[in-house]
C-alpha cells in the first residue's frame, strides 16, 4: 500500500518540475528503483494511472530501471551482485557485508512536451 504514497510523491515532483519548465504535458518519467527496494513496479503503474488523471502528467509513460543489488564483503573486500536474498560472500563465505547499491529510488529524468505557441 505504500506504493500509493510513493506514486503521489512522483506526481508531485514531476508536476512541479514540468510547471517550472512551462511544459504543456509530461510524456515520460524515468525512475530508478534498486532491486532491494520494496517498491513494486506494477503497483506504482496501477496507482499512476489513477493519481495522474486530469493532471499535466496524465497519459505519461513510467519507465522503470532496476539496477542490481551489490554487496561489499567487509572481510575480503569482494563486491558481488545478488538477485534477492542477502547471501554470504561467494569468495570467503563471510556474512559481514555492506550494501553498496540496490536500495536506490529516484526520478532520473522527466520528459516533457513544450507548448510551441509560447516559444514564438
Amino acid at each position: 500500500m505504500h506504493e500509493l504514497s510513493v506514486t503521489e510523491s512522483i506526481l508531485e515532483v514531476a508536476s512541479t518540475h514540468a510547471n517550472k519548465a512551462n511544459a504543456k504535458k509530461v510524456t515520460r518519467i524515468n525512475l530508478v528503483i534498486g532491486r532491494l527496494s520494496s517498491i513494486v513496479d506494477d503497483s506504482v503503474q496501477f496507482y499512476w494511472e489513477m493519481v495522474s488523471e486530469g493532471t499535466i502528467c496524465a497519459g505519461s509513460i513510467l519507465n522503470f530501471s532496476r539496477p542490481p543489488a551489490v554487496l561489499h564483503c567487509n572481510d575480503c573486500s569482494f563486491d558481488y551482485e545478488i538477485e534477492q536474498l542477502l547471501i554470504p560472500c561467494p569468495q570467503c563465505g563471510s556474512y559481514k557485508t555492506t550494501i553498496k547499491s540496490g536500495e536506490e529510488f529516484f526520478i532520473d529524468s522527466i520528459e516533457v512536451e513544450k507548448d510551441t505557441e509560447s516559444l514564438l
